[in-house]
């Protein structure tokens, strides 16, 4: 089997997870300057099948676009180009920052942990995978 890879998408930053082979746990990977994201997707894609990827859609409580929408639309499309052969998902991520959070609260880290965008990212990522993986498996 191969891997799903999650991508929490930022305008600055983008927090990456990755399932492992049999697709039965989520790992976060890294969190990547959001310019940098394409390069490195197909470096890891030469060495690591992946067979999906699935992208956080930000959206409003009532469904609407926010901000940030339009931004990860736009990689999707930057996606499909560079990718052809992946498919790509679209799911929900409300809420997945705000539980990043609490898991780093529950984790004990300290503030200034909890502070690190970076870290918030790739644990949001992560969620993302490991609700994707409970519905889907």
């Amino acid at each position: 089997m191969a891997r799903i890879l999650s991508i929490d998408y930022g305008g600055k930053r983008t927090g990456i997870a990755v399932t492992d082979p049999l697709q039965i746990i989520a790992t976060g990977l890294c969190t990547i300057e959001t310019p940098k994201l394409v390069p490195y997707l197909k470096e890891y894609f030469s060495k690591e099948a992946v067979e999906l990827v699935i992208i956080g859609m930000p959206v409003n409580w009532d469904d609407t676009d926010t901000h940030a929408t339009p931004l990860v639309k736009n990689f999707i499309k930057q996606f499909q180009k560079a990718f052809p052969l992946v498919p790509i998902k679209e799911v929900d991520e409300r809420f997945t920052s705000k539980m990043a959070s609490q898991a780093m609260l529950q984790m004990g880290l300290k503030k200034s942990q909890r502070q690190n965008k970076a870290l918030v990212d790739v644990i949001a990522a992560t969620i993302m995978l490991q609700e994707y993986l409970q519905k889907f498996s």
